[in-house]
């Protein structure tokens, strides 16, 4: 694997993405505002376009159940809505899902936080098997971006004394880690508070990790 394919930034850069807008709490920061009055377009789940709307953000799709969408959004926007019924996954699933059947693969997701903690978790760990069919997917909140280690050995760019937290699926990973104020070392993580509030020396830092299975990664943004 060669460096460039190993090199991974944490934060959003410029290049255009389609971004995923849950419904949960609206953007509010620069970085989120930014990332959203950028994107290449904009796949709503049904619940969140109305939000978007609201700000003044048109949806080039409207994915879900509909069952957060008022008739008359419903009527307005019906040449843009995927309308997809089945309960076994949520709309955020959904919306991903017709982006990957569009070709979509540079994805950003908004406003996955926020509201109801449950869906936040779960819109959180479901990230983890987005990143199996596009890696550079991240999920973006007010305060810091998650994204998906897959292979060991990448290094991560950031500033120094940023504020990482590192999450596990796998209690039967062994972690070790580079350039973290508080090391790693072939650590088993059982619960997801144990390798969270870490802080970087320098302007990166890496993971060893032993098994083929992904790494959840969050990096706070600096604060001002």
């Amino acid at each position: 694997m060669t460096l460039q394919n190993q090199l991974r930034h944490c934060v959003c850069n410029d290049i255009p993405r389609t971004v995923i807008l849950a419904n949960g709490a609206f953007p509010q920061s620069a970085k989120t505002l930014s990332i959203l009055a950028t994107a290449q377009r904009l796949v709503c789940c049904d619940g969140a376009a109305q939000q978007a709307l609201e700000h003044s953000y048109v949806p080039d799709l409207i994915v879900g159940d509909l069952d957060s969408l008022s008739s008359e959004l419903r009527e307005k926007y019906s040449d843009r809505i995927v309308c997809l019924s089945e309960q076994e996954t949520n709309d955020l699933n959904k919306a991903f899902q017709v982006c990957l059947a569009n070709g979509w693969r540079k994805l950003t997701i908004l406003g996955a936080t926020g509201r109801r903690e449950d869906h936040t978790l779960g819109n959180i760990a479901r990230l983890v098997d987005f990143a199996k069919e596009t890696p550079d997917i991240q999920l973006v909140t007010d305060d810091g971006t998650f994204f998906v280690a897959s292979c060991s050995g990448g290094i991560f760019i950031t500033e120094p004394r940023a504020q990482v937290s590192i999450f596990s699926f796998d209690p039967e990973q062994e972690i070790t880690s580079h350039g973290l104020k508080y090391p790693l070392t072939a650590m088993r993580l059982n619960r997801w508070y144990q390798a969270t509030l870490n802080e970087t020396l320098e302007q990166e830092f890496s993971l060893d990790f032993t098994k083929d299975t992904p790494i959840l990664i969050y990096i706070a943004d600096e604060r001002k």
